[in-house]
């Protein structure tokens, strides 16, 4: 009885402590001035699928990223906001080449990370990296990383 109390004991503390969230990404939302201008580029430029607000409500449109995970634009007269390429959207693809291309068949300027436009980054571990600002300006990453 004592052991079987002790093993219960045990087995209570080193599942409690070992306890995880296990979250995933839901979605980002993004201020935009112009919902309509904004839901193009989202949907035009980085071929995101749109899919419904629940509400139905104007100003708002959400586009679909992967799996179940969203990016809502949120129209708004304006918000101040300091746009800095540190703090952006990263989206990974295995066709950054077709992508390119896709960008400059549709007079979209990147940048690598440093500034400088139409340059590619090459990073360390062998992930290319681009950087493109959508039509507000936040900026967005797209390279190379396996997921």
């Amino acid at each position: 009885m004592k052991y079987t109390f002790l093993l219960l004991f045990f087995a209570l503390c080193t599942t409690t402590q070992g306890q995880s969230f296990d979250f995933q990404f839901d979605h980002q939302a993004i201020v935009v001035t112009d919902v309509d201008k904004s839901a193009e580029f989202y949907g035009g430029i980085l071929k995101l699928k749109e899919i419904p607000h629940p509400e139905r409500k104007d100003g708002f449109r959400w586009f679909l990223v992967h799996g179940n995970s969203q990016i809502h634009l949120i129209e708004k007269d304006s918000i101040v906001f300091n746009k800095d390429k540190s703090i952006h959207l990263c989206l990974a693809t295995q066709n950054l080449e077709g992508f390119i291309a896709h960008l400059k068949e549709n007079g979209v300027a990147y940048w690598d990370w440093p500034g400088n436009r139409d340059t590619i980054t090459n990073r360390v571990d062998g992930v290319k990296q681009i950087y493109i600002q959508d039509p507000d300006g936040y900026w967005i990453e797209i390279n190379t990383a396996e997921h």
